[in-house]
């Protein structure tokens, strides 16, 4: 077994109705189902963040959400409150197979510090843990899925590449907030990682 699927934040907060909604968040999650089967293990990623986390507006007197600030670790999104431990918005999508799942990653916990990457904290130094994991398992070669194409499955995807990961991107099982170009960005940034978009 060398393959696994990353299934990346099928969260409540980022489908539609969600605080971070991003759009037709939910119509992948069939489609992601389906492509478990096809793979001896899956992981899934889940945004954990305590309240009042450092990347929310709410935490930044006159800013708004969308708007960029500069933390210790450089520039960050300044996101509207989400997927906050233990609420609805944090949990996954009620129809996503979640029983499939080898190891559920949860990240974003650090009130300091947000976490876009499944494998690194956005200072880009502190792991997560995931790479040992998937190393020890002997796997070598991931696809990646889920929310949000230019942020959470971007950082993981390029950082899986870097780490010596044989990377896949099912674009058509992802979707993107995409504000600023930001998904044209993330796209060229993928590929010339050396990520697979498929």
């Amino acid at each position: 077994m060398t393959q696994a699927l990353i299934v990346i934040d099928v969260q409540n907060d980022f489908c539609p109705g969600g605080a971070l909604a991003v759009p037709e968040g939910d119509l992948i999650v069939p489609g992601i189902n389906a492509l478990m089967a096809e793979f001896s293990a899956v992981i899934l990623t889940q945004d954990w963040h305590p309240a009042g986390h450092s990347s929310f507006a709410s935490e930044h007197p006159c800013k708004e959400p969308m708007e960029m600030t500069e933390m210790p670790y450089g520039p960050q999104v300044l996101w509207p409150d989400h997927c906050i431990q233990g609420s609805i918005g944090a949990q996954f999508h009620p129809d996503l197979t979640v029983d499939r799942a080898d190891l559920i990653l949860r990240k974003g916990f650090n009130r300091a510090i947000d976490s876009y990457s499944a494998f690194f904290e956005n200072d880009r130094q502190t792991p997560t843990g995931l790479e040992g994991y998937l190393k020890t398992r002997g796997i070598t070669r991931l696809t990646m899925v889920g929310l949000a194409t230019d942020f959470c499955v971007n950082y993981s995807a390029v950082d899986a590449a870097k780490l010596g990961f044989v990377v896949t991107v099912r674009q058509d099982l992802c979707r993107a907030i995409d504000f600023g170009g930001s998904l044209a960005a993330a796209q060229a940034g993928m590929t010339d990682a050396g990520v697979t978009l498929a």
